[in-house]
């Protein structure tokens, strides 16, 4: 795994989850809410991404070779930036349904 695709998946996450945050209206979990589910659906998001963009052998070996071109740089931050926003979105729909009850 590259520690610097890794970071930019969870810096981007961070960062979707704070643009979608105030969209959601009474849903939003705040700065540090947003930013926490932000971090964790870009991380998840982004190794997700690119397994499905080179296969999961094929990232373990691009990763351990250390290389980052700007192909990569770019899916890490859009799977990082909408699997954070996609996370957080789901946490603020949770949060928003349970405060309901």
């Amino acid at each position: 795994m590259n520690i610097v695709g890794l970071i930019i998946q969870l810096v981007s996450g961070a960062v979707g989850g704070n643009i979608v945050g105030p969209f959601m209206g009474k849903s939003n979990l705040g700065p540090v809410g947003n930013s926490i589910a932000g971090i964790v659906g870009g991380g998840l998001g982004g190794q997700l991404l690119s397994m499905l963009i080179s296969g999961g052998a094929a990232t373990a070996s691009a990763g351990s070779a250390g290389g980052m071109d700007v192909t990569s740089i770019i899916s890490s931050i859009a799977g990082g930036g909408v699997g954070g926003a996609i996370l957080m979105a789901i946490a603020g729909l949770i949060k928003s349904r349970m405060s309901k009850a």
